[in-house]
């Protein structure tokens, strides 16, 4: 039986103060502030900038992706509501990506077929520093990467979520065969008026394992937009307790 798709509506003014009041008024929306910069490299040797939230200990991570043609600084304002929560987060930039500043510069060239590679990175970066449990979140391109890595034998991750992930984007491929690989559970996000979103995601969930739900916003925003538009506070509450379910904080080391 399919899951039920959750509609909602909710109102501009209450999405900022639900967001403001989650975030804490320590750590403002989008601030690097208590982040720690990295650097590691691709599993195909590509040195890609990053960012730490978080705690310094912990044995539950999460890899923040970016969208296309975005940067991690997308990411920051959620790292941090993450990382409030106990998980040590890594944001970072794909190959080729330099905004800068605080928002770091990968090396190499953008070859998006190739940046599945550079998830598989930051999840070896967050190994090595002593996570041993993981989600995957991605924002388009970062999704359909994700879900690529999700399949590869030997990551163990826990859980996956996908902001308006295509299947495959320019190269890059989450067909039936990737997903048929995936075991995490899976969260599948997009608006109702991104057409091509939402029905990416009715193709996903259609070829995906359990543990899996779609969930279809009333928005037209794309990816990490979702995220500070419209329904903001909706689907930052999906995804955290989608992560806190499959991806406990005080879970087995």
């Amino acid at each position: 039986m399919r899951t039920p798709i959750r509609r909602s509506i909710v109102p501009t003014l209450a999405v900022v103060a639900l967001i403001l009041s989650a975030c804490g008024a320590s750590t403002p929306l989008g601030s690097t502030e208590g982040s720690k910069e990295i650097t590691f490299q691709s599993t195909d040797g590509v040195k890609l900038d990053g960012r730490l939230f978080g705690p310094d200990k912990g044995s539950a991570g999460i890899v923040l992706a970016h969208m296309f043609p975005s940067d991690q600084s997308a990411w920051y304002f959620f790292a941090n509501r993450l990382g409030e929560r106990g998980y040590r987060v890594l944001t970072f930039d794909f190959r080729g990506y330099c905004p800068g500043g605080d928002a770091g510069c990968s090396e190499g060239e953008k070859n998006i077929p190739a940046i599945w590679q550079d998830v598989e990175g930051a999840v070896e970066a967050l190994r090595s520093r002593g996570v041993t449990r993981l989600a995957l979140v991605g924002a388009s391109m970062g999704g359909t990467a994700a879900l690529i890595v999700a399949a590869k034998e030997g990551k163990a991750i826990d859980a996956v979520i996908t902001l308006s992930a295509p299947p495959s984007f320019e190269g890059l491929d989450a067909g039936p065969d990737v997903l048929a690989q995936v075991t995490a559970a899976k969260l599948f996000i997009a608006g109702n008026s991104d057409v091509a979103a939402a029905q990416a995601v009715d193709t996903l969930y259609g070829q995906s394992l359990q543990p899996k739900r779609p969930v279809i916003l009333t928005t037209g925003d794309h990816g990490t937009d979702i995220l500070s538009g419209n329904q903001a506070g909706i689907v930052s509450t999906e995804m955290i307790n989608w992560v806190e379910r499959y991806l406990p904080v005080s879970g087995p080391a």
